[in-house]
């Protein structure tokens, strides 16, 4: 339709995850989940990261985060929306926003939400946090590190100013990837950071505002 057209316009051709590259061609799967006594089915593609299985690094902080009921919880680089639909799921009393940059990835987070009747999640584009308006009890990304240290660094110290006065941010990353780096920028910036997990390199990293 004339939507592609328009799009296509201002699409660079390479098929990186983190950027917007509506010319890959599309091959839709479908992969299951199962977590907490819950199977999720969630819809992958070309262009998105992880298409083939949900990755350990997700599977890890969904394991280890810590949520209270009522909270706001914002997934900042949702993906095909693994994290951000997961959470809701399973806490139907929690309101979770979910972006990116990529609408592949958009679109398959919001074909995700209907396939697991999530209602309590909505989901919309953003570069980092450009469309963010309101402030949220929880932060959580699974940064795109092949985006780059900038993106990555940008994604955890934005997060700061996007947060409730207790407001905490969680990410995973791994430790060749830059946890250590990670853990420097987040120890400047907020009163107290733990590493909640490590496991197969993955670090799980809680920040508090």
């Amino acid at each position: 339709g004339n939507s592609d057209y328009f799009f296509n316009q201002g699409a660079k051709m390479s098929n990186q995850y983190f950027e917007n590259n509506v010319n890959l061609e599309s091959n839709e799967t479908v992969i299951s989940y199962y977590f907490k006594g819950q199977t999720f089915h969630f819809i992958t593609d070309n262009g998105v990261f992880s298409k083939k299985s949900i990755d350990f690094g997700s599977s890890l902080l969904l394991q280890k985060i810590i949520l209270d009921n009522g909270d706001r919880v914002l997934d900042i680089g949702c993906g095909y929306g693994v994290i951000g639909l997961v959470i809701a799921k399973l806490n139907p009393q929690i309101l979770v926003d979910m972006v990116d940059i990529n609408e592949r990835a958009i679109r398959l987070s919001c074909k995700n939400k209907a396939l697991n009747k999530i209602e309590n999640a909505e989901i919309f584009v953003s570069n980092l946090y450009q469309n963010i308006t309101k402030k949220y009890d929880v932060i959580i990304s699974n940064p795109p590190i092949r985006a780059g240290k900038k993106i990555v660094h940008e994604i955890a110290s934005s997060a700061f100013d996007f947060l409730n006065d207790t407001g905490v941010f969680w990410c995973v990353i791994q430790k060749k990837q830059g946890a250590e780096s990670m853990m420097k920028l987040l120890t400047k910036i907020y009163q107290k950071v733990t590493i909640v997990e490590k496991d197969k390199g993955y670090w799980i990293i809680e920040a508090k505002k």
